[in-house]
């Protein structure tokens, strides 16, 4: 059990360590992705993309950051969700 769980969403326009090793951890099957835990930090978050979550909140801040890797901003990506996705995202 982890006490902590803290993501790094992205930094700006960097790709770490490298797109190979980011786009691996993309691509990562649902079953893989519940069990396997990369060694090395990845930005930006390999699933940013996929989160309700994330994108919902990031768009108060910076709805037109682009992704370093797919090129989308962050409303491209939020836009791409299913609103009833997005509409379970709740301010506190």
């Amino acid at each position: 059990m982890r006490t902590l769980d803290l993501d790094l969403i992205a930094f700006g326009a960097t790709v770490l360590p490298d797109a190979a090793t980011y786009t691996h951890w993309r691509d990562l099957p649902l079953g893989a992705q519940m069990t396997e835990t990369p060694g090395q930090l990845i930005v930006p978050h390999p699933r940013l993309q996929d989160r309700a979550f994330v994108l919902v909140p990031l768009m108060d801040v910076a709805p037109d950051w682009r992704h370093p890797v797919l090129g989308q901003t962050v409303r491209d990506m939020h836009d791409a969700l299913p609103i009833s996705e997005r509409d379970e995202i709740k301010p506190l």
